[in-house]
């Protein structure tokens, strides 16, 4: 039998050969007990191979990894490692750009060796779940003859180079930044000076700074177009900002330089993977990102050792190649320009053209975005894409941070006859850039850290307000929703309008899956601010609260006043009271939907704790007090809201301390309320002993508290605080995890 490797062996190049080779030879070295466990996963992680959860997992279309692993229904735990059961494969687009035979390869691969689903994320990748990892070589060598690499799309490299979905064709760009974006992919990928990394390297560009295409703002490394009349003459350059992340605790990017010429962004991104790997975190992965670093040295130190570092480099002629080829990525259109005049549209065109139509700059021409509820397309429908994408424009096909699809340079007078094609296929819903345009991250589905059921709540939230949005206010449908299953942000939640992230609660003995409700996020100008938690309420009451503060915002905002304006106006103290009455959750024979997440039936843990005093709940006093904690660390926010830094800080110091002491309290009563001793006992109870380790972020989260008592903040900044605060919010969460598994691991067994 002829295999893959065979039979396009002529068709890959030479050192993906060799990569893909050596990785299959790890394999086996593994298998043999020859590779350490560690090492191998390292090495995994960086060509694209992850594991994935099985004990809560379920797609939200219904393909239960349950049912689909174990269908007799006796194993309640999936499997451990990659060895026993499939995992999940990312593949690198950068600046998400796919031409049609990547995209036919892509569903064949996703047919043969996955469900059936291309996953597209927020960082225009595309992931493959349930993929053996026997079947990894193979799949990564028919990526590779078509131009596509899984190399270093994950693990502690540099991930896939983001780009503007728009470049090119955008009416407010500076230029189109789609050879600066490819040319820096290609550049960094497998480069040595980019392999000695504690944590990952976001890159991103973007044509402008008022959109949010690029959200530069959030990355460790991003670049805005800029021109500057140089001797008369206009010279191409960007404005360069380092040091932006999401995660736990959001940074937002500084400004390293206002005008980067063209010809220095190649050198000066190695100068900073060189400085990165030279003086970043390496023991602690909890601060091992470049966010950190930049935080730790001070922007201004942090850009003297990195030109100190690009003097020091060698001449490499690829620095400048690429800007001799700069219209290599400029595309054709396939049909010429047209007008839509007189041309009969299908029942459902208009709503769907008001909002995933947008005329490019060139006349005649549209832009047509294709709506991927949580982002999935199936096999089939990525081969019926390929088939309209050739009939209609070529080979103009880009994935967006949005989570879908968009195809440029469709001729006007085609968009009917391109709009019914699609919606045969079921993709032509309406609502792209809309509140029914939601975005999530895979949390419980498939992911190890998920809490709560990100892509469940997005599902049900989707279809409600695609349900109204006719009825919807403009000034609603405009706004960004944008949900995270747990609190590391990988569905983006702080820079939405309204985001939510997955958080558990105990409620009358059992664990309850909830979401905070984080507001204050702005999407526009490359995600321009952070949002913060106001208020955690059970998973079933969201579509609620989202209704309520929606309703709010239409009947109480003031003419043109944006949302983030009309939160900062009425008040983080107005939220909450809107929503205090969502928090709470009935008992368990009243309401037994509330102890089951979205998409699941299963509830969502058991650990009955007994039943309290005249049918109510018996409230602990570690629940008193972590509920206590978190109102300081709200106090704290509105503190913060309302110009008073220092005032902010001490509260959320005072919040980290209240939650400290409560959990102590569970083991010495007698514990005092100096700080000092709080810390000593903490540390001696929770930490040395791990008691307070999460599952997946080690001690993390008690080293906010070390940290902020040992290095108190003096006249701190509104930015220092606001990481202060989130900080804060991320221990009690902690705490309340702790007590959970305390509680559980003390119950009775039945």
């Amino acid at each position: 039998m002829v295999t893959w490797k065979e039979t396009l062996a002529d068709r890959i190049p030479d050192d993906l050969v060799r990569e893909i080779d050596i990785f299959e030879t790890e394999m086996d070295l593994r298998r043999q007990g020859k590779l350490d466990e560690k090492v191998f996963a390292e090495r995994r992680l960086r060509r694209g191979v992850y594991g994935q959860r099985y004990d809560n997992g379920h797609r939200h279309d219904g393909i239960r990894t349950q049912e689909l692993l174990f269908p007799s229904g006796e194993i309640t735990k999936g499997p451990t490692t990659l060895w026993d059961a499939p995992g999940m494969v990312r593949i690198k687009i950068p600046y998400g750009g796919l031409n049609l035979d990547q995209l036919e390869v892509l569903a064949d691969i996703a047919e043969e060796y996955s469900d059936g689903i291309l996953h597209v994320t927020t960082r225009q990748d595309i992931q493959l779940h349930y993929v053996h990892i026997d079947d990894t070589p193979n799949l990564m060598r028919r990526l590779a003859a078509v131009g596509i690499t899984t190399r270093e799309a994950c693990g502690n490299s540099v991930r896939n180079v983001t780009g503007c979905p728009l470049a090119g064709v955008c009416h407010d760009e500076t230029f189109d930044v789609t050879p600066y974006a490819k040319a820096l992919a290609n550049f960094l990928l497998g480069h040595q000076d980019a392999q000695g990394f504690g944590r990952k390297f976001k890159v991103a560009f973007s044509g402008c700074e008022q959109h949010a295409c690029g959200l530069v703002m959030l990355h460790d490394l991003g670049f805005i177009a800029r021109t500057k009349l140089v001797d008369g003459a206009k010279k191409r350059g960007f404005t360069m900002y380092v040091g932006g992340g999401l995660g736990a605790v959001p940074h937002q990017a500084k400004l390293f330089d206002a005008f980067v010429p063209e010809e220095e962004i190649l050198p000066l991104a190695q100068a900073i993977a060189r400085v990165f790997a030279r003086l970043g975190e390496k023991r602690n992965r909890a601060r091992a990102r470049v966010k950190f670093l930049v935080a730790k040295l001070g922007v201004d130190e942090f850009k003297r050792l990195v030109l100190e570092e690009r003097e020091k480099l060698p001449n490499d002629p690829r620095w400048t190649a690429f800007l001799s080829e700069l219209t290599a990525t400029d595309e054709k259109p396939l049909k010429a320009a047209t007008s839509l005049n007189g041309v009969p549209a299908p029942e459902g065109y208009d709503a769907w053209a008001a909002t995933n139509v947008y005329k490019q700059r060139q006349e005649g021409y549209a832009l047509v975005t294709i709506t991927l509820p949580l982002g999935d397309l199936t096999s089939l429908q990525a081969r019926a894409v390929a088939d309209i994408a050739r009939k209609y424009i070529g080979e103009s096909i880009r994935l967006t941070v949005d989570q879908n699809i968009v195809l440029r340079w469709v001729s006007m007078t085609d968009l009917p006859a391109l709009y019914a094609e699609l919606k045969a296929v079921g993709l032509g819903q309406p609502g792209a850039q809309s509140i029914v345009d939601i975005t999530a991250c895979p949390g419980t589905d498939t992911c190890k850290l998920g809490i709560s059921s990100s892509r469940g709540l997005a599902g049900v939230l989707r279809q409600r307000l695609a349900a109204k949005a006719i009825e919807l206010d403009q000034a609603v449908l405009d706004l960004k929703i944008k949900i995270s299953g747990c609190f590391n942000s990988c569905g983006q939640h702080h820079v939405a309008d309204i985001g939510f992230y997955g958080v558990t609660r105990k409620r009358h003995g059992y664990s309850v899956p909830y979401f905070q409700v984080v507001l204050g996020g702005q999407w526009t100008e490359n995600a321009g601010a952070y949002g913060l938690a106001v208020v955690a309420v059970p998973s079933k009451t969201v579509p609620e609260a989202l209704d309520r503060i929606t309703d709010h915002f239409v009947r109480e905002r003031e003419k043109g006043e944006t949302f983030q304006k009309f939160i900062q106006r009425i008040g983080k103290k107005q939220v909450r009271a809107w929503l205090d009455d969502l928090t709470e959750v009935p008992p368990h024979e009243e309401k037994p939907e509330y102890f089951s997440d979205w998409g699941n039936p299963r509830e969502f843990t058991m650990g009955d704790l007994g039943i309290g005093e005249c049918a109510g709940e018996v409230i602990t006093a570690i629940d008193f007090g972590l509920t206590f904690a978190e109102r300081e660390v709200f106090e704290a926010q509105v503190s913060l809201d309302e110009g008073r830094p220092q005032e902010a800080a001490d509260k959320a110091v005072g919040a980290m301390l209240t939650a400290a002491r409560e959990l102590v309290r569970t083991q010495f009563q007698d514990i005092g309320e100096q700080r000092d001793e709080i810390t000593a006992e903490f540390r001696a109870r929770f930490y040395d002993t791990k008691l307070f380790f999460d599952p997946y972020a080690g001690g993390k989260f008690a080293n906010y508290l070390f940290r902020a008592v040992e290095t108190p903040l003096e006249s701190p900044d509104a930015d220092t605080v606001h990481r202060l605060v989130e900080e804060a919010q991320l221990f009690i969460e902690a705490a309340y995890s702790c007590s959970n598994r305390m509680a559980q691991a003390s119950a009775p067994v039945k």
